[in-house]
Order: C-alpha cells, then sequence, then structure tokens
C-alpha cells in the first residue's frame, strides 16, 4: 500500500462532481433559524472553483497553509475542496479557540490568509489577510472571481493536504498532518466499514473542525456519493426530528449525544425512521447502549481511533459482527497489537498499551507539522503507532478499551490535554502549583477538575480562575470543579499522584 493507490482529492472530485452532477451532495441545516440548504455536485463544483480563484487572487499558491476557522456551515467544505484543488494546504481552526490559541497556530504554520466568521480588526494578526464569512466579504470576493478558471498546478496524493491541530500529552497542540492520499484512504476505508453506497443519506452534527466529521463522514460522501446532511450544531431536542426529516439512513454519534437523546421525552413515531447505523466512537455501559438501540430501534456500530489513525482503526464489522463492549477487530490497512512494557506484544487477556501498524501518509498520519521528535517519539522502533491508550484482546482477537494511558480529558468529544489547561493555570500571579485530571460526568463524559495550590498568603476562588481561563483557553477547556488544596501529592520521582486527588477530599 502506498500514496500512488490513490488519486488526489481534487482528481477524486472532479471525478464525481463530473459523474453526478445532478445528485444531492450536501444539505445544510441551521438549528436556530430551520433554515435548510441543499447543494447538487455541480453547484458545489461551481463554489469551490469560485472559492479556488477567489484564494489564488490573495496570493495562495500550492503548499501555502489557509486558515478556516467557522463553525459547521458549506463554506467550509467550498474552501476545503478549493484548496485542495489548488494544493495549499488547510488548517481547520475550531470556532471556540481563543485568539491566543488562533495566533499559535498562525504563527505555526505560517498563516497568511484566514477565512473566518470575525472580521480582521477582531483579530489583530499582523501580515494575514482575514476574510470574513458574516459581513459579506467571503461571497464578494467569490463573485468578483466567478467564472475565472483556478489554477491547476500538479497535486500528488502524496502532497500535504492538511495540518490538524489536536491535543496530545504536552503543553501544546500538536500539527497532525494529512495528505490526499490519507484523506481518499479514510472515504474508501470508512465505505467498506459502514457499507456506505450512494443511497445513504449521512447525517453528523461533529465539527468540521474534527477528524470524525472530516474522515469518517465528509470524505466517505464523497467516495461513495452519498449524500452529506451537515447540521450546524447539535441539539439534543431537535437531533431525532432532524434525522427523520432528513431521512438520514446512518448517523454519527458519540457517549454524550447517546445520554442526551435518552433523556429527551419519548416523541409519538420516534421509531418511524431511516437509519440503519450508528457510527459510535467509544462504548457505552451496556444497559445504556441497549435501552438506546431498544427505544430508537437502531444498532451502534461501535469503533475506535485517533487523529493520527485518521478512522476507527478498530471496528464492529459492517456484516453485523461485534462483541459489546469490544470495539472490535483492526480493520483493512491496519494491525493492531497490544504491547507491554518492553515493547513485544502480550498474549490475549493482558492489560498493555493498544499500537498501530499501518502506512504513513496513507492509513496513518504523514507526522507532526515540523516536530520530527514528537514525530519519532509516537512510534516504535519497528513501526508501531504508540496510542497512549491501554487495552486487551480476547482469544478471538476482539479488543476492548480499559483507559488512557495519558493525561487526556475527553469531554463532550473534545480532547483535552491537562498538560496544557495547567500551564494556562500556573500562569495566574496567586498560583503555586495545579494538577489537572478528568472526573466522570454523567452527560458529557469527562469534566474538567483542577486542584489549585495558592501561593502562601494568597486567596483564590474557583471564579478566579476561570475568568482569568476565558480569555486563554476555549470555553470546554476551561475547569468546571476547582478545587484549593494545600499541597499536591507527589511520587518517588516528584509526579503528581493524580489517583489520589479523584478521591481525597480538599485540604484547603
Amino acid at each position: 500500500m502506498n500514496t500512488r493507490e490513490y488519486p488526489s482529492v481534487r482528481d477524486l472530485w472532479e471525478e464525481r462532481a463530473a459523474l453526478w452532477a445532478d445528485r444531492e451532495f450536501l444539505v445544510h441545516e441551521d438549528p436556530d433559524t430551520s433554515k435548510v440548504e441543499r447543494y447538487t455536485y455541480a453547484r458545489m463544483d461551481r463554489e469551490m472553483k469560485a472559492a479556488a480563484s477567489m484564494f489564488a487572487s490573495l496570493g495562495v499558491e500550492a503548499g501555502d497553509r489557509v486558515g478556516l476557522h467557522m463553525c459547521n456551515r458549506p463554506e467550509f467544505v467550498e474552501c476545503f475542496l478549493a484548496l485542495a484543488a489548488i494544493g495549499a494546504v488547510v488548517v481547520p481552526i475550531g470556532p471556540a479557540s481563543t485568539a491566543a490559541e488562533c495566533a499559535l497556530v498562525v504563527e505555526e504554520c505560517g498563516i497568511r490568509v484566514l477565512v473566518s466568521e470575525f472580521p480582521e480588526d477582531s483579530w489583530r494578526l499582523e501580515g494575514v489577510a482575514v476574510v470574513c464569512l458574516d459581513d459579506g466579504s467571503y461571497e464578494a470576493m467569490k463573485a468578483d472571481r466567478a467564472g475565472a478558471p483556478p489554477p491547476r498546478p500538479e497535486v500528488r496524493p502524496g502532497d500535504l493536504l492538511e495540518i490538524m491541530y489536536t491535543s496530545g500529552t504536552t503543553s501544546r497542540p500538536k500539527g497532525v498532518m494529512f495528505t490526499h492520499a490519507n484523506a481518499v484512504f479514510s472515504g474508501k476505508y470508512v465505505a467498506w466499514e459502514l457499507s456506505l453506497s450512494e443511497a445513504d443519506r449521512y447525517l453528523t452534527t461533529m465539527s468540521v473542525t474534527h477528524v470524525n466529521l472530516q474522515l469518517s463522514a465528509f470524505m466517505p460522501a464523497v467516495y461513495t456519493g452519498a449524500a452529506l446532511v451537515l447540521v450546524r450544531r447539535y441539539s439534543a431536542s431537535r437531533m431525532w426530528s432532524q434525522v427523520r426529516r432528513h431521512r438520514a439512513t446512518v448517523i454519527q454519534a458519540m457517549a454524550m449525544i447517546v445520554k442526551t437523546l435518552m433523556a429527551q421525552p419519548v416523541a409519538s413515531g420516534e421509531r418511524d425512521h431511516s437509519v440503519r447505523a450508528v457510527h459510535y466512537f467509544l462504548p457505552l455501559p451496556k444497559g445504556t447502549k441497549e435501552a438506546f438501540e431498544e427505544r430508537y430501534g437502531v444498532r451502534l456500530l461501535n469503533n475506535y481511533g485517533s487523529s493520527e489513525t485518521l478512522v476507527g482503526v478498530v471496528t464492529d464489522l459492517p456484516d453485523g459482527r461485534s462483541k459489546w463492549p469490544s470495539i472490535g477487530l483492526a480493520g483493512p490497512g491496519y494491525d493492531v497489537r497490544i504491547a507491554g512494557e518492553n515493547g513485544s506484544a502480550l498474549p490475549p487477556g493482558e492489560c498493555g498499551e493498544i499500537q498501530v501498524r499501518g502506512q504513513a501518509g496513507v492509513s496513518l498520519m504523514a507526522g507532526y507539522w515540523r516536530d520530527e521528535e514528537a514525530t519519532r517519539a509516537a512510534f516504535t522502533a519497528d513501526g508501531w503507532f504508540r496510542t497512549g491508550d491501554c487495552g486487551y484482546a480476547d482469544a478471538e482477537g476482539w479488543l476492548y478499551f480499559v483507559d488512557r494511558m495519558g493525561d487526556i480529558v475527553k469531554r463532550a468529544g473534545e480532547n483535552i490535554s491537562a498538560c496544557e489547561v495547567e500551564v494556562a493555570i500556573l500562569e495566574h500571579p496567586d498560583v503555586a502549583d495545579v494538577a489537572v485530571l478528568g472526573i466522570s460526568d454523567s452527560i458529557r463524559d469527562e469534566a474538567v477538575k483542577a486542584v489549585v495550590v495558592p501561593k502562601p498568603g494568597r486567596r483564590l476562588t474557583a471564579e478566579d480562575v476561570q475568568d482569568f481561563l476565558s480569555l486563554r483557553l476555549s470555553f470546554f477547556k476551561i475547569p468546571s470543579v476547582i478545587e484549593f488544596r494545600d499541597g499536591l501529592p507527589r511520587g518517588e520521582y516528584g509526579k503528581v499522584l493524580k489517583n489520589q486527588l479523584k478521591t481525597q477530599k480538599s485540604t484547603i
């Protein structure tokens, strides 16, 4: 398996747009306004070509990085396809990111053009051209270039397509690099995983800036001709009516979505729908899973992966085979093993690190942006990707997820680096020490908790810390639970014993 086996995203899109010009490609709904927009392949092709010409007029060339800072909206799809067409590199930035977080990504990637929902004067980014979506600038600039053919440089499958920043176990997020081959491989893989076809309608509320939507929904839709139903934001009270109204056959979900849908009042006719599969990420308690499937008359297809592995590398099978709470079997293009501390494969039943082997730039990320050291550290000497997650396999090869080996808090689908939050809190002049950890949350899977040690003689409140962080971190990274102590429990080598913090009471 190598990059030459796959076309570029541009070549794939051109083929599909020519083949399926009049077929519905994208449906977008804004739950706050109830506005629905529909795009055929032909319409999206026109819009993305106008966007490509606009980017070229701004001086964007092959290899240049362009930031896309927006929520779920059709313009993200237009820009993604447009940048892929001219060989530029997509850098998605979450809409909840603060100015400081955005500035970090802009600087590290050398971004000179940023498409955003916010006007240029709210950014104060020197040397960066900001194209605003909501003041009419974006549409006006596209209209000026309508009909102008965009440049068509050589774009190869192994060329860089995207840099996606994701939280890791360090204080700074890392830029995961995806090639064109990565994206097309993902489309083909998920088409297999979900038995996806042109007859399907795939509804998602996941964020367009995240890997789950891009590589497990958007690219599979392009690959197969399925219609992508993109909802601007998740609303528990509206989602199931959206699923029924748009005749969705496949939907994406995570623990928060399942739990909040179960909390909704039972509606007349809620089992009258077209859903054949719920593409789900990581297990639920057996009782919750069974209650959800029984109530809504659906099947959860479980799978496990990360940004670095692109898709659900371990998955239930498309023929219906599963062993809940197993996360599944290794899919095509991947090998998976459970490794001990010495790196050797462990026998069935023994718990160790889940490690994945694939082809870099095809079935695995191409590496971390400008961080060769982190890229090397992510792989074993014999080429296995270290997930940092703990699990085990049974005698038949089914894999089971146990816990995270690193300090990642998983809150409502967001991966939050505990270290990143700790570094931000330590910037407060009254803080002497801090530890951040995830605690159980019945709705969001995990909540962010901070245990703070004030400097001697200083007094702090939870509101003081949260207000301080509000200008430094996205809202979902800010701890919802803050506890104050005289000190932190530490082990022999100074490592904070976070397990004790989950059970001990405050010392202040």
